[in-house]
């Protein structure tokens, strides 16, 4: 072998290099500018992917907390309705009481105290609007009897039927004689 194949063998690059005509720099920034569309629409996918996800995501968690709510008012309705039933078990207990021997009386009270004591366990307060101005967001006007000197008219005389709300929602109105 010469000298000159030798040459050859050991450096071919350059000789490729020196056969080529140089890049200007215009050309090279060209080349950095243009990407592979392919490359170009798998990033717009990957974007357009992961902001699916986060929606999905967010409409998974809205979901649930509205899944949750709706049991939760489900289950609290449900209570409320067993409750609605056993008022009238109170109001016979309440009317007993005035026409009952003490030791009757006191058995009575006893089963009454449980009975008012399941009801504030269960967050139900009295609707007991005796002399106060009648308000129909609690009440229930059955009867009504001309105001006398010193009684205002639209003011509650009586209560016939005592009325239970829970929070701010009427469980039962409470039935009264009105003044007029």
């Amino acid at each position: 072998m010469s000298e000159e194949e030798k040459k050859e063998q050991q450096c071919p690059a350059e000789e490729i290099q020196k056969d080529e005509p140089a890049v200007s720099e215009d050309t090279a920034n060209d080349a950095e500018q243009k990407v592979d569309p392919a490359l170009e629409k798998a990033v717009a996918e990957a974007a357009d992917y992961k902001d699916k996800w986060v929606r999905t995501v967010a409409e998974y968690e809205n979901f649930r907390k509205r899944n949750a709510e709706t049991r939760h008012t489900s289950y609290m309705e449900g209570r409320a309705d067993v409750i609605i039933k056993i008022l009238p078990i109170g109001d016979n207990l309440e009317r007993a009481l005035t026409m009952c021997d003490e030791n009757t009386k006191k058995g009575i009270e006893m089963v009454l105290r449980s009975f008012k004591s399941l009801l504030e366990a269960e967050g139900i307060e009295e609707i007991n609007p005796v002399n106060e101005e009648f308000d129909p967001k609690y009440c229930e006007a059955i009867m009504s009897e001309p105001a006398q000197d010193g009684v205002e008219s639209g003011y509650v005389k009586e209560v016939f039927l005592k009325g239970y709300k829970r929070g701010e929602k009427v469980l039962r109105y409470a039935q009264v004689k009105v003044t007029g």
